[in-house]
């Protein structure tokens, strides 16, 4: 089970109530700090999703060239980047329950002969928004 904070949470109120002799019913649950901990698990889930998937991609394609490269953001809590031939697909936390997914293109064609200029970048963005559901649990939403 990766996600037991919520464990070590009951626990540590539990000790208080036995220490003090005094039961609180007015605990709640910090729901902000919830959500930072569903986007950061989610996140990492994502990550580990592509490392895979990029894994055997690259091991299937044989050549070195056009290899998928997963690269982490630093300073970041959980963002990481996709890397692949001057494409780039960037995930990265805005705010608790908000992932932007941004496609990025960098420099000229990579397709030789094709005259069409293209823009030195263009850039693409989409949002994955957390909803909260029943029994508290968070689940992901796409254009919602």
């Amino acid at each position: 089970m990766d996600n037991i904070e919520w464990i070590k949470d009951l626990v540590l109120s539990e000790q208080q109530m036995e220490e003090s002799g005094v039961i609180d019913l007015s605990t709640e649950v910090d729901s902000e700090q919830t959500l930072m901990n569903e986007t950061v698990d989610f996140l990492r889930d994502l990550k580990a999703a592509f490392v895979e998937a990029a894994s055997a991609f690259n091991q299937l394609k044989g050549s070195q060239i056009g290899h998928v490269k997963i690269y982490g953001i630093s300073k970041t809590k959980a963002d990481f980047m996709l890397f692949r031939n001057g494409y780039k697909l960037i995930f990265s936390m805005k705010a608790p329950g908000v992932i932007s997914i941004s496609f990025n293109l960098i420099g000229k064609n990579f397709i030789p002969g094709n005259s069409v200029d293209m823009p030195r970048s263009t850039e693409e963005r989409e949002v994955l928004k957390a909803k909260w559901g029943p029994f508290g649990e968070v689940y992901w939403t796409y254009n919602d």
